[in-house]
């Protein structure tokens, strides 16, 4: 377990990629007693805890969002039930600044701006959602960090910040302006290629930085990750 921040009240975590948060229902294989649940940083949470002897911060860990399976950073749990409403309020009332970092496919404009394009399901693919003029408001400040070019592929290193938290809401909005995220299977290709082969590589979206006011201390929080190791290579290191 990667800590970056704990408390009596609550507990960040750096989440590796190809984890879930919460219990979604998929299995997978195990050699001891065949299917079982697939684990979920939750549960890893749980261990870290009663390892250390929080038995009843244990019982009552409750990841207050959600990062996607194969994105990675920053995911913030509740240690006490008593107090995890005035952390759910922090959460539902957007008083929790969060910001990403993501490599894309392509020179991205340089310079700043705000993507405000509307984001509903899709209609004819229910694990992704689109741009859609019937959508809800979506906003995410973008910052060119660099560019790098090898060959005939060329990349930027981007800042994403979330101004809404609409599902897959960076990597819809990327691929909608055509700069897919490196790495995203699902908004990375047409849909003529969506169902073939291809290599695959890690998805480039980390949560970088949460800050926020603690709702029991009244501390002024900010919590990074350190610099992920598949975003080495660029000259950017703290953004």
């Amino acid at each position: 377990m990667d800590i970056i921040y704990q408390d009596s009240y609550i507990l960040a975590v750096n989440k590796p990629a190809g984890i879930i948060i919460h219990s979604d229902g998929t299995f997978r294989a195990s050699k001891r007693v065949g299917m079982c649940a697939a684990e979920t940083l939750t549960d890893h949470v749980r261990v870290y805890l009663e390892n250390n002897g929080c038995m009843q911060q244990a019982q009552d860990a409750q990841a207050l969002h959600r990062l996607d399976k194969d994105t990675t950073g920053i995911v913030l749990f509740s240690l006490d039930k008593e107090t995890q409403p005035l952390f759910d309020e922090l959460i539902r009332s957007r008083n929790v600044h969060k910001t990403y970092l993501a490599v894309v496919k392509g020179e991205f404009p340089e310079g700043e701006q705000d993507i405000t394009l509307p984001i509903g399901r899709d209609r004819h693919d229910a694990r992704r959602m689109r741009v859609s003029k019937t959508g809800k408001p979506a906003l995410t400040h973008v910052r060119r960090l660099e560019v790098q070019r090898r060959g005939q592929s060329t990349q930027s290193l981007m800042l994403a910040e979330l101004g809404t938290g609409r599902k897959h809401q960076i990597r819809v909005h990327f691929s909608a302006l055509g700069f897919p995220i490196v790495g995203d299977g699902l908004y990375g290709r047409t849909s003529s290629t969506r169902t073939a082969a291809f290599t695959q590589v890690p998805l480039m979206l980390h949560a970088y930085e949460l800050s926020f006011m603690h709702p029991v201390t009244g501390e002024s929080l900010v919590l990074k990750t350190g610099w992920p190791p598949r975003f080495t290579g660029w000259s950017v290191q703290n953004p």
